[in-house]
């Protein structure tokens, strides 16, 4: 009796664990606003504000097509996220920059955040991911 009791509450286990897992969506981004076709996009995707700018929760690299991209991002859990874009026009795959550490390429983030003498902060960028979305970039 024993051992079909605890058969019966591994099955009962195992179904409920397989079915909570997480619920996951798509943040589809568009990005324009580009000068032209040139080198490629790079899309990184944040979830954490002590991180934003410097370690890619999930990143891409897309190319350019008629001076605008799209992209989606695919099982991305609910929660908090900012997205920053830069156009990589030579496709050595970081954002150059001039003596002063200013950028040479066009650069956004989400909610079109804009930095004041630096870049753009995590607060003005970030967004709640709870339903497939879709992200508007104008660099």
């Amino acid at each position: 009796m024993k051992k079909i009791i605890l058969i019966i509450v591994f099955i009962f286990t195992g179904f409920f664990t397989t079915n909570a897992q997480e619920e996951t969506f798509q943040i589809t981004v568009f990005i324009s606003g580009l000068d032209s076709n040139e080198g490629q996009v790079l899309i990184a995707l944040h979830n954490e504000k002590a991180q934003f700018l410097k370690t890619d929760f999930k990143n891409a690299i897309t190319k350019i097509t008629d001076k605008k991209v799209t992209y989606t991002f695919k099982e991305i859990p609910k929660g908090e996220y900012a997205i920053a874009v830069f156009h990589d026009k030579n496709s050595n795959k970081k954002m150059d920059v001039n003596f002063f550490g200013i950028p040479k390429e066009a650069y956004g983030c989400s909610n079109n955040a804009k930095g004041f003498m630096g870049p753009p902060k995590y607060e003005d960028a970030k967004f709640m991911l709870t339903a497939n979305s879709s992200i508007r970039i104008e660099i």
